[in-house]
């Protein structure tokens, strides 16, 4: 089998690690008060492999056969666990639905191209085969945008691009680097970083996520402030379509009617394959540090981050929590002592005597990267915007610990199953002038579904991701769940989802909509936009082969249209697709 690598099928990440808290003595307390829930209980694990019960393959003999003829022996799986591995993302339901053994429909098979030639073989064959094609990339989505559709009956193939994984050139006079589509965020931080560059990208999922994913998802990283999102940073790309390859060349800007490339970010393997993308880089920075501040209340943080995005600065990074997940934040501290323990101590009394509700209190975090100069010019400018409301520096420790551990947010998803509790993230985006009241609404919405519920829940919020006309609102909820904890969690979620549209917000600023966030769809971008999206989606695949069902919901194939897409798409000779 290949050295391709993936994170453990009934959880996030790798098999071995996870969140503990025994040296954080304010975790459990605070978990007792936001849920209810007494952590010190003895975990229930998930299921043993052999427990659950896959369904089997459904794969001609002779398709099989063709598809390993293409890649390899090596290259190609029907093992159980491989196919179960590649069936969900690692959106909470996803993980409630594997440890609950339900999975109603897996890939049939698992194939590793070695480059986009034999990716272009793969399609062209499962188009001639009539057989559903799944990109797969890291597996981290969070929307449903990889599960099969219930009830598929044709053959499924998920295609992995774990192999395509390297820098293959740049163009350091353009700032500009090809990098293949499979190619995971340390794999191209380590190959850039070598050169003298970086992408400057880093999603939440950055250690298990690729770069196809980022695209086909339109993702956004914690430093999308300075860098801008992934529909920023992509400049060019090349996509396999049965019989032929759409080229996209890196131009700075072009005026050639409807861009091609913004209908393929974002289109979840609906209209093809991403097998290598063309992103602008930029030369390390001389200074990076984060900063921490704290603020008097939310209003005040809010007000802070509009100011701070209308100056003269430009931080990579401008995050600010709401009280309650500042106090989430502090929770999860390791014990402190000594010296630490005692400013931690001081500072907390100078608060109170200014006056501070320190339960109202909120942290923030701002990156700031550049030159030595440039980064003290932006902190004096940044400083002055804290200080006018009412905010108060407290140097780089806290945002140097943030650092280090803002992939590990997510281990604490399968801690909290592990011991009965579901907890998930829902993000909006919406201008400056609603983001208030999305999120007044929005935290009304889910202690209303708490209530309706008989649940003890919690909700809390960042902001992250501003621009010009308004930010990114980043909730975060969780619950102790009954005997049916995804009929629950939909309850919970479809409250959150449907408060971000009463109140003016996107559903999605950067998760995508994969089938969790497609009912939502006629209200984000209207009756008529749905129409031309679909519109899209029937032109380029009328049989439905790519990913069906994700971003506007299922839609069942007719033979008539299976048919007519065999007809009308024959396979590339080798001639006609070179490979890059």
């Amino acid at each position: 089998m290949t050295d391709v690598k993936h994170m453990k099928w009934w959880g996030w990440g790798l098999e071995g690690v996870g969140f503990h808290f025994e040296d954080k003595p304010e975790f459990a307390p605070f978990v007792k008060k936001a849920v209810g829930l007494d952590v010190s209980v003895p975990p229930v694990p998930p299921l043993s492999f052999d427990q659950l019960t896959v369904p089997p393959v459904r794969l001609s003999p002779s398709f099989e056969a063709e598809l390993v003829a293409i890649v390899g022996e090596e290259a190609a799986s029907t093992a159980d666990e491989v196919r179960v591995v590649h069936t969900y993302g690692k959106s909470i339901r996803d993980l409630l639905r594997i440890r609950r053994n339900e999975i109603a429909r897996v890939p049939d098979i698992v194939v590793y191209p070695g480059d986009e030639w034999e990716v272009q073989q793969i399609v062209d064959a499962a188009v001639a085969e009539g057989a559903v094609i799944i990109p797969f990339g890291g597996g981290s989505n969070i929307a449903g945008s990889l599960e099969p559709l219930v009830g598929e009956t044709r053959s499924i193939v998920s295609l992995d691009l774990g192999r395509l994984n390297r820098v293959l050139a740049i163009d350091e006079y353009s700032g500009l680097a090809r990098i293949q589509a499979g190619a995971q965020g340390p794999d191209i931080e380590e190959q850039l970083n070598a050169k003298g560059w970086t992408m400057g990208h880093f999603p939440d999922s950055f250690t298990h996520s690729t770069l196809g994913g980022w695209v086909a998802t339109r993702s956004s990283g914690m430093q999308s402030d300075k860098y801008g999102d992934i529909a920023d940073i992509t400049r060019g790309l090349r996509m396999v379509r049965p019989g032929e390859i759409v080229e996209l060349r890196p131009l700075p800007s072009t005026s050639t009617g409807p861009s091609v490339r913004e209908m393929i970010i974002g289109s979840e393997g609906r209209l093809g394959v991403i097998t290598e993308v063309t992103v602008q880089v930029h030369r390390q920075p001389e200074v990076r540090e984060v900063q921490a501040y704290f603020f008097p209340t939310w209003k005040a943080g809010l007000a802070a981050m509009h100011e701070i995005a209308e100056s003269d600065a430009s931080p990579s990074i401008t995050r600010v929590s709401d009280a309650r997940e500042s106090g989430f934040s502090l929770a999860t501290r390791k014990a402190s002592k000594g010296v630490s323990g005692a400013a931690q101590s001081v500072l907390m009394s100078v608060l109170k005597r200014r006056g501070w509700n320190l339960e109202e209190m909120c942290l923030s975090f701002i990156g700031y990267e550049g030159t030595a100069s440039h980064v003290s010019y932006e902190k004096k400018l940044v400083g002055a915007i804290v200080k006018k409301h009412g905010g108060i520096g407290v140097g780089k420790g806290p945002g140097a610990l943030y650092d280090q551990k803002k992939f590990d947010t997510p281990y604490l998803r399968d801690f909290l199953l592990d011991r009965g509790a579901a907890a998930d993230v829902s993000e909006t985006a919406a201008p400056w002038s609603k983001l208030q009241e999305v999120y007044d609404a929005t935290r009304a919405a889910a202690d209303a579904a708490y209530e309706a519920l008989g649940v003890h829940g919690w909700i809390m919020c960042h902001l992250s991701h501003s621009y010009h006309s308004g930010a990114c609102l980043y909730f975060t909820f969780a619950f102790v769940h009954g005997d049916d904890p995804i009929a629950q969690y939909e309850v919970v979620k479809q409250s959150i989802q449907q408060a971000f549209q009463d109140a003016g917000g996107t559903l999605s600023h950067h998760h995508g909509v994969g089938v969790e966030h497609a009912p939502w769809m006629e209200q984000d971008i209207s009756v008529g936009g749905v129409k031309l999206m679909q519109g899209l989606f029937d032109s380029a695949d009328p049989a439905g082969l790519f990913n069906p069902g994700k971003v506007l919901g299922p839609a069942q194939a007719t033979p008539e249209s299976v048919a007519a897409l065999r007809a009308a798409a024959p396979r590339a000779d080798v001639a006609e697709v070179p490979a890059p």
